[in-house]
């Protein structure tokens, strides 16, 4: 994916990721060694000496004084030389003690390859938290316990227990399992597959997927990341890093525990609806993760990303000398979510110019049994130009005629095209030849025409994915005043404060309704009565008809009480429905558990029930629930999920994913309702569970919607207990708390705020403001007005995740912005880079001083270590302004024009 990047990154050159030293040790020490045939330290000391490492080895173990031909160190303080990486293969018990001298020695890199640690019970876990423990405030980083190694193919490294090494190439494995890691090498090898990593990340005690995804997206060597999963780790750590590098490089997953049953207890309603692995996958696509189920997907994505291009769209067109397969095709096409590509008239007549007058003429494209090599390039020339057809599946079966050798070399020479080429040529070993030429040539294979189809379709899914990443929702003119939501967020928070207060933990209907009413979400007016007559009284006031509630601490669903009243049309109907409630709910509960009613206005016009809702999921946080509402919402069951929190964009997928969504659109004659109505209620409703992290569940249901509004009828929250460890959501949600109000040098009032995706036309405007010196003194090269506000880049400078970056926008009261001011964490270490730009006309005002200062104090609150920047020396200005502020400077080793310059934040 072609992402433009920040020349001014060249700069960089003083920056070591920590962990390449794993992947580029200049020397490597093996604790453990031995000559011992079979064993693991054996097999690891071999390969380290004859697959083409040809860095320093030093074996360790005081039996030996000499292992396999070169010298064996007693123990690593012995080893007078700096070590990169350590290998250790010595019983669990040992290796507490043994990391503590790499500790000392500061060793930045090591591998635990010996198990029996937390997987091997509660004495194995004591030692893994003694070992964490002496890592702690050191510089030394740690992959496993009980993994099968690493390998980095490129410089003959393989410290691994495997037989062999992988080929070198552009993809880049993770696995928690060391088998997965040997299935996969072996397939690679015989598929001619490369490798720039090869990981087993063990029970990942130090170093997770969040880390190692970091370091392979900024390895220069890998394109792909393939990853074998069997439990997250740190989540919002592993979706950061993911949604960072998915942009530029895919990332395929594969997990295990697909079908384990979520441990959560459901009291709402949205509690029976959302699965745990539903809700994996629904984080995973918001990052750009692609994920497979089988084995076998895992190996044939990694086969066609490797050597074709993402297809622009869903369109399928194949090229067949035989029907059946092809009709297969056709089918596992449509069912994995592509689209068989109608072709063009001119692309026809094209066609039937050089095939024989019995061809198909239509997709798919049978060619006939007797068709030669030279019929096949022909046919794949003119179908690639065609612009309809958005990828090409060429299948052959072995005829008489067939030359599939010849065939696979017409293909290739046809050239690599802007849209992908997969290929099945079915049939035994007269196909072998043919088979690995196309594999050799760039052209990925498949035994069976279908499962190249079912790729077809993974590839468009993975390009749907990207897709939502880089969209950018419509502008809203959201409230920012950061006094008005403090209030609103200390208003429900007291209402929980006197729940948890009274030991409730289940909020009633009206304060679930008072919680909705501060967010300014549409609900019939309640009123709790504790009395008959209370409640004629009020219904008397707000005008028939009315309906009446049970109003209870303990009871959650209502209608199982016979607690629910409706279109009560006089006061007697009022008054017989109170002690019907309350003569009902005594007998099957008792009379603690009655706290009255509460009488409602009944909404008359007819509408939709809707659900909204959200659960705590163990991994991932909060999660939220859209679908069909009323009282059958366990059995009908349709519904889908998001992570908050959400924009415009999101929500409409959210809606366009269930079935009500159609007939939210108006069926039989209904109008539609007011989709922008309910986007807004479903991005408030995030912003409701990211900033209470205390509630458990709640679910607005049923939500009527209609042509004529949107109203909630019935809502209900939970709370987690006083004494629970809330989960964060798994990703940040916006942070309102860094928003300030500054005044600049000429009086003007500027507001600094935290960027957001809807910002995007803001940005290209201000684009527009920057003269060509400020181009230049933010680059350091021209960089032209089209290639600055390209939709690729300019989303990925709006839509961030705020773990990872911030970036603050300075805008005046016409909204424009005038400045920006951001930093991003460098990978693997808690240092980050800061940029400045503003426009012309506002310079010399104060602005460049009043955001770099907000910036390092965010900074701070973030726990960042140190600030870096590079600057022209030409930028007086600039630097001088980072003096001031006690960024110390020095010139780069690339180019003395220009200083770097660095704030230590922390002592």
């Amino acid at each position: 994916m072609n992402i433009y990047k920040d020349p001014s990154q060249n700069f960089l050159e003083d920056y070591n990721n920590p962990l390449k030293t794993f992947f580029y040790p200049k020397s490597i020490a093996l604790i453990g060694a031995t000559e011992k045939n079979p064993s693991v330290a054996r097999t690891i000391l071999y390969n380290l000496l004859h697959q083409g490492y040809v860095g320093e080895l030093y074996p360790i173990n005081p039996k030996y004084t000499q292992v396999l031909g070169i010298a064996c160190y007693p123990n690593i303080e012995s080893v007078s030389k700096e070590i990169d990486l350590v290998v250790i293969v010595t019983p669990a018990k040992t290796v507490p003690a043994l990391v503590k001298a790499c500790v000392e020695k500061k060793i930045p890199s090591i591998v635990i390859i010996s198990a029996g640690f937390k997987e091997a019970g509660e004495e194995g876990l004591k030692l893994e938290k003694q070992v964490l423990d002496t890592l702690k405030n050191s510089v030394t980083r740690l992959i496993g316990p009980n993994c099968l190694g690493l390998m980095n193919p490129h410089i003959g490294l393989n410290a691994t227990f495997a037989k062999d090494i992988a080929l070198p190439g552009n993809l880049a494995f993770i696995s928690q399992s060391g088998a997965m890691c040997t299935s996969v090498l072996d397939w690679s090898l015989k598929e001619k597959i490369g490798f720039s990593a090869f990981i087993s990340i063990g029970s990942m005690a130090d170093i997770e997927f969040g880390d190692l995804i970091e370091y392979l997206g900024s390895d220069a060597k890998t394109e792909i990341i393939l990853i074998y999963m069997e439990t997250v780790g740190d989540a919002r750590r592993f979706l950061s890093s993911a949604k960072k590098v998915a942009l530029t490089k895919p990332i395929i997953l594969i997990k295990g525990g697909r079908t384990q049953a979520s441990k959560q207890a459901a009291i709402s309603h949205t509690g029976s609806l959302a699965g745990s692995d539903d809700v994996f996958d629904r984080a995973i696509a918001r990052v750009g993760i692609l994920r497979v189920h089988y084995i076998a997907q895992l190996f044939d994505m990694a086969s066609a990303l490797s050597k074709q291009p993402i297809p622009k769209g869903p369109h399928l067109t194949i090229i067949t000398n035989a029907g059946g397969p092809s009709v297969l095709a056709t089918d596992e096409t449509i069912l994995s979510g592509a689209k068989m590509t109608v072709l063009n008239v001119s692309i026809i007549d094209k066609l039937s110019e050089f095939l024989p007058a019995a061809w198909s003429r239509a997709n798919p494209v049978d060619v006939l049994g007797d068709a030669s090599e030279i019929t096949y390039a022909k046919a794949l020339d003119v179908i690639a130009q065609d612009p309809s057809t958005d990828g090409i599946l060429v299948i052959l079966t072995p005829q008489d005629m067939t030359r599939p050798l010849e065939t696979a070399g017409a293909l290739i020479a046809v050239g690599r095209l802007a849209k992908p080429i997969l290929a099945s040529w079915m049939g035994g070993v007269t196909l072998e030849a043919g088979i690995d030429r196309l594999n050799n040539g760039g052209i990925p294979h498949f035994l069976y025409p279908d499962q190249a189809a079912q790729v077809f379709g993974l590839m468009c899914k993975h390009k749907q994915d990207l897709e939502m990443l880089y969209e950018t929702p419509a502008l809203r003119d959201e409230d920012f005043d950061l006094n008005v939501a403090t209030k609103r967020i200390q208003k429900v928070e007291a209402i929980f404060d006197k729940a948890l207060q009274e030991k409730r933990e289940i909020l009633t209907e009206f304060e679930s309704k008072a919680i909705l009413e501060a967010y300014d979400i549409p609900t019939v007016k309640t009123v709790v009565c504790t009395s008959s007559k209370e409640a004629v009284k009020a219904a008397e006031e707000m005008g028939f008809p009315v309906v009446v509630k049970l109003h209870s601490e303990t009871i959650t669903h209502k209608t199982d009480v016979g607690g629910v009243k409706l279109n009560l049309k006089t006061s007697k109907d009022v008054e017989k429905a109170y002690l019907d409630i309350e003569a009902s709910v005594k007998k099957l509960h008792g009379a603690k558990d009655f706290g009255g009613v509460v009488v409602q206005s009944m909404v008359t016009w007819k509408g939709h029930e809707i659900l909204i809702g959200s659960i705590t999921d163990e991994q991932f946080g909060p999660v939220l629930v859209f679908g069909t509402g009323g009282q059958l919402v366990e059995i009908v069951k349709d519904r889908e999920l998001a992570l908050p929190p959400l924009n415009a964009n999101l929500a409409q997928l959210l809606m366009k994913n269930t079935k009500i969504y159609e007939a939210l659109k108006g069926v039989r004659g209904q109008k539609s309702v007011c989709f922008e109505t309910l986007e807004r209620i479903l991005i408030t409703f995030s912003k409701i569970i990211l900033e209470h992290p205390r509630i458990k569940e709640c679910d607005i249901n049923p939500l009527l919607a209609s042509a004529e509004g949107i109203i909630a009828l019935d809502a209900r929250f939970v709370l987690h207990s006083q004494d629970s460890i809330f989960i964060p959501s798994a990703f940040c949600p916006y942070p309102m708390q860094y928003i300030q109000q500054v005044i600049l040098k000429d009086g003007t009032s500027v507001r600094i705020r935290p960027i957001r995706p809807e910002d995007e036309p803001k940005i290209r405007l201000f684009h527009k403001n920057l003269s060509e010196s400020t181009v230049r003194s933010h680059y350091f090269a021209f960089l032209s007005l089209e290639e600055r506000i390209a939709h690729e880049r300019l989303i990925q400078i709006c839509c961030i995740d705020y773990q990872h970056e911030m970036r603050f926008i300075a805008e005046n009261s016409d909204k424009s912005v005038l400045g920006i001011c951001m930093y991003h964490k460098l990978p693997n270490c808690n240092e980050a880079e800061f940029k400045l730009v503003i426009i012309d006309s506002v310079q010399g005002k104060g602005l460049g001083n009043a955001l770099l200062t907000h910036l390092i104090a965010v900074a701070k609150l973030e726990q960042i270590d140190a600030l870096i920047g590079y600057i022209l020396n030409e930028n007086t200005v600039l630097l001088g302004m980072c003096q001031k502020l006690g960024f110390t400077l020095k010139p780069t080793k690339k180019d003395p024009n220009i200083a770097k310059v660095k704030l230590r934040l922390s002592s």
